[in-house]
C-alpha cells in the first residue's frame, strides 16, 4: 500500500509540473510522500542490514567467548528434591528435555568437587543417575552456552525488527508534517475568511 501510494505520488507529481490549480502545498506532499517512500524501500532495508550484520558479529563473539568459558560436567544424582518437572528453557533446549530439580554432586574442570541443588534434564531421576551439567571454570553451574543457529535467529530478528521501526519511523515523521501542513493550511483559511467575512454581500446590498 505504501508503494502504491508512492507511486502515485510520482505520478501527481508528473501531472502538477504545469497544472494551474496545482497549490505549493500539493507538490510538497507529493514531494514528501515521494521521498518516504525512497527511504522506505532503500534506507529502512539498509539500517536492517547493518543492525542485523552488526548483532551477528556481537552474538557470534558470545557464542565464541561462551563455549569457552562454559564447560561439560558429569554429574551424579543424590537424591531428587521434590516437585513436579521444569520446562526447559525454550531458547536453549529441545522441546524433549524435562528437567527436574535434584541433589548432585559433580567435579569442575579445575578439579573442585561441588555439591548442590541443580536441574537435571531426566524425567524421573534416580539417586547414582548421571546427567550433565554446564559449569564455569571453578564448577559453578552455569546456563548452556548460546549456540550459532539461535544467535543467528536473533541477529536476523534484530534486523527485521529495526526495518520496520525504521519504516515506521519514515512514515510517522510523513504523516507529522502533512498534519502540520493540513492545519497550517486551515488556520489561513480561517484567518481569510475573517477578513472576507464582514464584507461578504456588502456590494449591492439593499439593491
Amino acid at each position: 500500500m505504501r508503494a502504491i501510494g508512492g507511486l502515485r505520488a510520482f505520478g501527481g507529481l508528473w501531472r502538477w509540473r504545469h497544472n494551474p490549480l496545482r497549490r505549493t502545498t500539493d507538490l510538497v506532499e507529493a514531494w514528501l510522500a515521494f521521498a518516504a517512500l525512497v527511504l522506505i524501500l532503500v534506507a529502512a532495508p539498509l539500517i536492517g542490514a547493518v543492525v542485523g550484520t552488526t548483532a551477528q558479529s556481537a552474538l557470534q563473539q558470545s557464542v565464541r567467548d561462551q563455549q569457552q568459558s562454559r564447560h561439560r560436567v558429569t554429574a551424579t544424582v543424590v537424591k531428587k528434591v521434590d516437585g513436579s518437572p521444569l520446562d526447559p528453557d525454550p531458547e536453549t533446549a529441545t522441546t524433549r528435555d524435562r528437567q527436574s530439580r535434584v541433589v548432585a554432586d559433580w567435579t569442575g574442570p579445575d578439579g573442585t568437587r561441588r555439591h548442590g541443588t541443580v536441574m537435571a534434564n531426566l524425567k524421573t531421576p534416580q539417586p547414582g543417575d548421571h546427567f550433565t551439567l554446564w559449569t564455569d571454570g571453578q564448577g559453578r553451574t552455569v546456563g548452556r552456552p548460546l549456540d550459532t543457529v539461535t544467535a543467528t535467529t536473533h541477529a536476523v530478528l534484530a534486523g527485521f525488527g529495526a526495518t520496520v521501526l525504521s519504516a515506521g519511523l519514515v512514515e510517522g515523521v510523513r504523516r507529522l508534517i502533512v498534519w502540520r501542513m493540513v492545519r497550517h493550511r486551515y488556520t489561513r483559511w480561517d484567518q481569510a475568511w475573517d477578513k472576507a467575512g464582514p464584507d461578504w454581500g456588502r456590494t449591492g446590498a439593499g439593491s
